[in-house]
C-alpha cells in the first residue's frame, strides 16, 4: 500500500484516539509492530490560535515514523491554515477526521457532522490538500445513521479531492461504538475507487483481522481500543498473518511492557502528570489477571513512579510463582 512515498505491505495501523495515543503509547505500539501511528485528533482552531495544549499534541519522536497528524475542524479556511502549520512540524502525512461521533465535536460542525454535508467535507479536504506537500488521508464512517449510509459517495469525493487513502470505521455515527460493524461496505468501496482503503472498527483479534483481509481485500487495517493495555496485538496479528499462529504474552513480558510504557509516560510528561494520566491504562494491562481490581485500586493511590514499580514487581512475581507451582504439579500428574 502506498501513501505518497510511504510504502507498507498490508499495514497494521494504530488508530488515533483522544487522550490515548500520546507519544508514550504510540512508541509502545511501534515497538510491538504497529506500522502506522497517528496523533490524537487535533483541533484546527486550537492550532491557529497557538494553544500550547493543542500544539503539544503534535509532538512526536523520530522512532514513531511513519506518523500522521490528525486534524479536525468545520471551517475549510481554518483547516487550511492548521494544515500549513502542521506540515511545518514534519510528520509523514496529514489525516482529516471526518468520523468522530462525540457530541461536542459534532455539535461544532466537525468530525461526523461532515457526513451530513458532503460539499463542505469536499471543500475541507481540498483546502488541506492544496496547502501541504504531504500526503493527505481521511478517516470517516459509513454514514450518519443506518438510513443514510453514503460511504460510496464519500469515497469518490475523497479520491477526487486528492486524498491519498481512506480509512473507514465500519459503523455509522449514530452507532458510536455499539452494534456490529458492517465490513461488507469495504469491498464495495474498494470496487468504486482506486485509492487504498483501510478498515477499522472492533478489530480485536488476529483471527478477525485475517478474515477481514481475506474477505474484503482491504489494503490495511486499523486497530483502536483493542490495543489499549494490549499493544502486543500488533505483533500477534503479524505472526498470525505470516505463520498462522501467535502466542499470548508471558507474565514477564506483560510486566516489562507496562513498566516501559509507564517510564515513557513519565519521561515525556513529567512524573506527576505521567503517573496520573497513566492510570487509565491499568485496567487493560491487568485484565484477566488474579485480583486485578484490588491491585488496581492500590496503584491508583500513587502519585510517584517508585512505589508503582515496586508494587507491580511484587504483584507479577506472585503470579509467576503461582504459575510455576501449578506447572510443577501438572508435570507430576503427567508422570
Amino acid at each position: 500500500m502506498n501513501i505518497g512515498k510511504i510504502h507498507i505491505d498490508t499495514p497494521i495501523a494504530l488508530a488515533p484516539m483522544e487522550s490515548i495515543t500520546d507519544v508514550s503509547f504510540r512508541l509502545i505500539c511501534k515497538e510491538h509492530g504497529a506500522d502506522l501511528v497517528y496523533t490524537e485528533f487535533i483541533n484546527s482552531e486550537g492550532i491557529i490560535r497557538n494553544s500550547n495544549k493543542t500544539l503539544s499534541k503534535m509532538t512526536f519522536s523520530p522512532q514513531e515514523r511513519p506518523i500522521g497528524i490528525q486534524l479536525y475542524g468545520s471551517n475549510p479556511e481554518s483547516m487550511q491554515r492548521a494544515a500549513h502549520l502542521a506540515t511545518e512540524v514534519g510528520p509523514d502525512f496529514l489525516d482529516i477526521n471526518c468520523g468522530c461521533w462525540v457530541r461536542n465535536v459534532v455539535n461544532n460542525g466537525a468530525g461526523a457532522d461532515l457526513l451530513r454535508d458532503l460539499p463542505r467535507m469536499e471543500r475541507i479536504i481540498k483546502s488541506v490538500v492544496s496547502t501541504t506537500s504531504l500526503p493527505v488521508t481521511v478517516k470517516t464512517r459509513l454514514g450518519w445513521d443506518l438510513q443514510s449510509i453514503n460511504i460510496l459517495d464519500i469515497a469518490k469525493i475523497v479520491e477526487q479531492a486528492g486524498a491519498a487513502a481512506l480509512t473507514i470505521h465500519c459503523r455509522t455515527r449514530s452507532q458510536g461504538h455499539k452494534g456490529d460493524p458492517d465490513y461488507s461496505w469495504i469491498k464495495l468501496v474498494k470496487n468504486s475507487v482506486s485509492i487504498p482503503i483501510i478498515a477499522n472498527g472492533s478489530l480485536h483479534s488476529p483471527q478477525k483481522i485475517k478474515l477481514l483481509l481475506e474477505t474484503t481485500h482491504c489494503d490495511g487495517v486499523m486497530i483502536g481500543r483493542a490495543a489499549i493495555g494490549a499493544p502486543w496485538i500488533f505483533s500477534q496479528t503479524k505472526n498470525f498473518l505470516s505463520y498462522g499462529t501467535f502466542s499470548e504474552p508471558s507474565i514477564k513480558h506483560r510486566l516489562s511492557t507496562i513498566l516501559r510504557h509507564l517510564q515513557l509516560a513519565v519521561e515525556y510528561k513529567g512524573e506527576y502528570r505521567g503517573v496520573i494520566e497513566f492510570r487509565k491504562f491499568y485496567a487493560g494491562y491487568l485484565k484477566g489477571l488474579p485480583n486485578s481490581s484490588k491491585i488496581r485500586q492500590v496503584l491508583m493511590t500513587f502519585v510517584e513512579i517508585a512505589p508503582i514499580i515496586e508494587t507491580l514487581h511484587i504483584y507479577f512475581e506472585s503470579i509467576a510463582a503461582v504459575e510455576s507451582i501449578e506447572n510443577a504439579h501438572g508435570q507430576v500428574r503427567c508422570r
